[in-house]
């Protein structure tokens, strides 16, 4: 008899999300756009604080092609990106014609090194083409070096946008990620720590900019009885059903965001009494990690591949780290700066079930299995 799955980060539903998709049905808002769109970015305004204007879109990664446009990046220009990720923090580069600079992480935080950054900055200038951009990403919900990063893009007058795709939630010295950069995304994907089915967001601190984000989102229709067009736009909204889940599933953000912390701190305790795991975790004091996803680091990849496949055996979910996008066979061109902290971490680490929605009983699975493997 085949045990039921255990996901790695599924859905999480709080109660009410299906009473404002009923609300949206009842007035017949079945559009992008509507009261739960408006209601959805207001909650996330006032989640978010610091007077940040959110603009809801179809996915995150729209939000970052949003964000490029914005910042004025055309054909032909480069912009840094963060190496250890997922695929869309960098594809929406290439939407645009641009050139993506790959960096490598810092061993504290697993995010974009400052040193390695700047050192492709000073790079990219003498040979003639300072960037337009800097793609900075909070990787499994662990903000990276706010307070370093932000002074070396107004050192050289470069903006950052900020991937807190994983990290709605994290914190870095008490204030949200999210929150820092001149453009900041936000993804709702299934599998976050919460959902509208698919869905991101778009997070400035101008007004101007949101109200562009959106015109651009919804095909840049200019302001005419006819439909009339002076600028290319796209099909970004978010609809007013998804953002009904998104109205329901910020009553328990809060709640999901403890219980994600409450699974890591569950690694933590299984692996204490041993020196063959590394859970990763917060390094000081100022971070606060939503701990999207807990992931630990073993002595090599022959190890992590033989814990991969006991787990995947008992029909339980775990997944390598990202594989860094300067190994990508589509962007193997592309320029790379740094060491090999991001592919030692591919290889050797391991992303492990994580949802708040865990049983207890699905625990037990997974320490046991632990248990039996590690020989604790």
């Amino acid at each position: 008899m085949t045990k039921d799955k255990i996901w790695l980060s599924s859905p999480h539903m709080g109660g009410n999300e299906q009473r404002y998709i009923n609300e949206a049905f009842n007035a017949n808002w079945v559009a992008p756009l509507g009261p739960n769109v408006n209601g959805f970015e207001n909650d996330l305004e006032q989640y978010l604080g610091n007077k940040v204007q959110v603009a809801a879109l179809s996915s995150g990664t729209a939000a970052i092609h949003l964000a490029l446009i914005l910042l004025g990046v055309k054909m032909g220009d480069e912009v840094i990106c963060q190496s250890f990720t997922f695929s869309a923090s960098a594809n929406p580069i290439v939407y645009l014609g641009a050139n993506p600079i790959f960096v490598d992480s810092e061993i504290e935080t697993w995010n974009i090194c400052p040193i390695a950054l700047e050192s492709a900055i000073k790079d990219r200038i003498e040979n003639g083409q300072k960037p337009k951009a800097i793609i900075a990403v909070h990787l499994y919900g662990m903000p990276f070096k706010v307070k370093e990063i932000l002074e070396i893009g107004e050192r050289y007058q470069i903006p950052i946008i900020e991937d807190a795709a994983e990290a709605l939630g994290s914190k870095y010295d008490g204030s949200f990620c999210g929150t820092f950069g001149t453009f900041a995304i936000l993804s709702f994907n299934g599998n976050k720590i919460i959902t509208t089915s698919g869905g991101g967001a778009l997070v400035t601190n101008s007004k101007i900019d949101k109200e562009k984000a959106v015109f651009l989102a919804t095909q840049a229709r200019d302001d005419a009885p006819h439909y009339q067009h002076s600028e290319i736009g796209y099909n970004y909204r978010m609809s007013n059903i998804c953002a009904g889940i998104g109205r329901g599933q910020m009553e328990v953000l809060d709640v999901h965001v403890s219980k994600r912390r409450d699974m890591n701190q569950f690694y933590n305790d299984l692996f204490e009494n041993t020196d063959e795991v590394q859970v990763f975790k917060e390094p000081y004091s100022e971070y606060f990690s939503n701990y999207w996803l807990s992931t630990i680091v073993l002595k090599d990849y022959e190890t992590r591949e033989k814990l991969r496949l006991a787990l995947e055996k008992e029909n339980i979910e775990s997944r390598p780290l990202w594989k860094p996008m300067h190994l990508q066979p589509v962007f193997e061109a592309c320029p790379y700066y740094g060491g090999n902290v991001a592919e030692s971490l591919f290889k050797t680490g391991l992303c492990l079930p994580s949802g708040s929605n865990l049983s207890e009983n699905e625990k037990d699975r997974i320490k046991n299995i632990m248990l039996d493997f590690f020989e604790i």
